[in-house]
């Protein structure tokens, strides 16, 4: 009996230190220390750390998240039921860029030691994802990020099957994916806190923090993010750090000169997709010219002053997110924009960067820029952070629906996403709904991601459809609706049309034989003063003129042959529920 107190013992006893503070910061450690530290801190903090596996990637390795609470609030229903605010933050999706493993493991054995935020884990859930890109951790190697000081060695940015997580939110490929997003729609967190490492220019600053909703999305939730983030720069400052609130890049590339920008880009990445959720969506780039030992020093800071405010404000920001989620389910949000730019409106910046010059290269007749670190500057640019709606999609009033040729994968999508949809249980043989009929529609000629995108033109208009038994009912009334829209509205960039899901629809299956269609072309113009009419005014266009593919198309589609879905998208809207509903399983 004496060995496995012994072993007991020693657990509870163990530092729990990682590879990278036993370095100096100088390495981080293979993903089997995250499998050993997993297993350790429940043991060294007993009820107050669960070690879950909630995954296992493609190569087979298991995707691991520790969660703590002083108090034992240790599971979703747990934390819902006593009103407990979860701040779930993620590191390695590129795996390059690991700082926040790192400072992970570090700041919550502080925190359960009380030699951090002393009692804020009594207010605050805390999960964390050391590694989510797993099997890219494990592409380890020491030239992975050559303009990125530290660790020595380090995984590589994209998955075992060469997918980019953070591109991947919504389409949602990978496997990795759908055990995250289950794992996160399961804990439902306040704070979705996404852990990066910036490529790009030298210059001062030594992290960037963004965060949605601020500038969009709730109003209420917007004013108390815009004022967290204000208290954490102080903090952060206080501490000689130098944050930013835009991604670090220049509008043009490698000119300084040319400005910054504020975006806000599509839920395809992590905190864009959480705040389409109307939560708080938050990513953190440490500045990757900065010491290992800096940026993980960085991201702790980042991490305790977004835990430390969380805790404090805790009542509010659930106050403001729950009636958001009233706001959704009652039908009052009735817009959803799909895509924003910035206006030509700036104001100066003071960034602090370094001098450079700007000069010709012989090698590649583009401009070349040299930074001179020693010589510190503070550049005067102009910074782009107005915002403007550049597609707008108005909801219908009911919900969206799937027929059933594409029922089953749509389903497992919106369950991944956490989305509510029925099933109908029996025909409806004519129903008025509205569908997308595309004007045009546009391959693109190179993949993104493994797919070949999309574009289309054309707009919703009313129809005539049947609704078979097993037609999806997705309503419109639900806390995600944003996502929802940016998931089904076609014209969306991060739509499952534009990502190719429904290319098939869009390519011409059948056809009707050239010396079939003329004679039945002049019989049309024969007959037909309208199509004649039509005719005329197309043979204006000197593009269609000079066109025969073009000009016999005009009268297949003239023809009684005419395949009739050619163009059409197979998801319709409608006004109210059909009758006849039943649950999705």
């Amino acid at each position: 009996m004496l060995l496995p107190v012994l072993l007991a013992l020693t657990l509870h006893q163990a530092p729990l230190t990682t590879v990278a503070e036993q370095s100096g910061w100088n390495r981080t450690g293979r993903y089997a220390e995250v499998e050993s530290l997993c297993r350790a801190f429940p043991q060294r903090y007993p009820g107050k750390v669960r070690c879950d596996t909630f995954g296992t990637t493609p190569e087979g390795r298991p995707m691991l998240a520790l969660v703590a609470s002083a108090d034992g609030t240790l599971t979703p229903a747990a934390a819902s039921k006593k009103g407990r605010p979860v701040v779930l933050f993620q590191g390695g999706i590129h795996a390059g860029e690991i700082d926040g493993k790192d400072a992970g493991f570090w700041l919550l054995r502080d925190l359960l030691d009380g030699k951090a935020l002393p009692g804020v884990l009594k207010q605050v859930t805390a999960v964390f994802v050391p590694v989510f890109n797993v099997d890219g951790h494990e592409r380890f190697g020491p030239n992975h990020r050559p303009n990125q000081v530290g660790p020595e060695e380090m995984g590589w940015r994209v998955t075992g099957q060469n997918l980019n997580l953070n591109r991947d939110y919504v389409k949602a490929d990978a496997p990795e994916m759908v055990a995250l997003l289950k794992l996160l729609h399961s804990w439902d967190p306040l704070f979705y806190v996404d852990l990066h490492v910036t490529d790009g220019a030298k210059f001062e600053h030594d992290v960037s923090v963004q965060m949605e909703p601020q500038k969009v999305g709730p109003e209420a939730m917007r004013t108390l993010g815009v004022k967290l983030l204000e208290e954490l720069f102080t903090e952060l400052e206080s501490k000689q750090h130098l944050p930013l609130p835009f991604y670090p890049s220049f509008r043009e590339n490698d000119d300084p000169a040319s400005g910054v920008t504020y975006g806000v880009s599509p839920p395809r990445f992590s905190h864009q997709y959480w705040a389409a959720h109307r939560r708080y969506g938050v990513l953190v780039e440490t500045h990757s010219w900065k010491p290992y030992a800096h940026r993980v020093a960085t991201t702790r800071h980042v991490l305790e002053g977004l835990l430390r405010l969380t805790a404090r404000d805790a009542q509010a920001l659930l106050s403001a997110v729950k009636a958001a989620d009233t706001e959704a389910t009652s039908g009052k949000v009735r817009e959803v924009v799909l895509s924003w730019d910035n206006t030509d409106k700036s104001r100066p910046f003071a960034f602090r960067g370094y001098a450079y010059e700007r000069t010709p290269s012989e090698l590649t007749n583009q401009p070349w820029i040299r930074y001179d670190d020693s010589k510190p500057q503070v550049w005067t640019i102009p910074y782009y952070e107005e915002l403007r709606p550049v597609l707008t999609a108005s909801l219908p009033a009911g919900g969206y629906l799937v027929p059933p040729a594409h029922a089953g994968w749509v389903a497992e999508k919106l369950t991944t996403h956490g989305l509510r949809f029925q099933r109908l249980g029996q025909d409806v043989p004519s129903a008025q709904v509205e569908v997308f009929r595309a004007t045009e529609a546009k391959f693109r000629p190179a993949s993104v991601e493994g797919r070949q995108g999309l574009s289309v033109k054309g707009q919703w208009t009313k129809e005539t459809q049947p609704l078979p038994a097993g037609t999806l009912y997705v309503p419109a009334t639900q806390t995600n609706v944003p996502l929802l829209a940016h998931m089904l509205e076609p014209l969306g960039p991060d739509s499952l049309l534009s990502w190719g899901f429904f290319n098939n629809h869009f390519e011409q299956k059948e056809y009707v034989e050239d010396y079939v269609l003329e004679p039945f072309a002049r019989e049309l113009l024969a007959r037909d003063a309208a199509v004649k009419a039509a005719w005329e005014e197309k043979l204006k266009d000197p593009e269609f003129a000079r066109n025969p593919r073009a000009r016999l198309r005009f009268f297949y589609e003239r023809h009684p042959a005419h395949d009739t879905r050619f163009n059409l998208y197979p998801v319709f809207r409608t006004a109210s529920a059909p009758a006849g509903l039943k649950p999705a399983r």
